[in-house]
């Protein structure tokens, strides 16, 4: 898997993801803050299964 989310999308996506997966513990207490998983999982993997699809990256060329 190539790396195809750039440095600042990864930080983003990892700060979303907490503060998503924080309204199902301190917020409304909503099973749809278990979404706040999937942009949590692609900032730490660096690897969108969605952009690599659409042949899209924000990653630097060589990464």
């Amino acid at each position: 898997m190539k790396k195809n989310i750039g440095s600042a999308e990864r930080v983003i996506r990892v700060f979303a993801g907490v503060a998503i997966l924080s309204l199902a513990v301190v917020g409304p207490k909503s099973l749809w803050g278990l979404l706040g998983a999937v942009p949590l999982i692609t900032g730490f993997a660096g690897w969108c299964p969605p952009y690599a699809a659409l042949g899209i990256s924000t990653a630097k060329k060589g990464s």
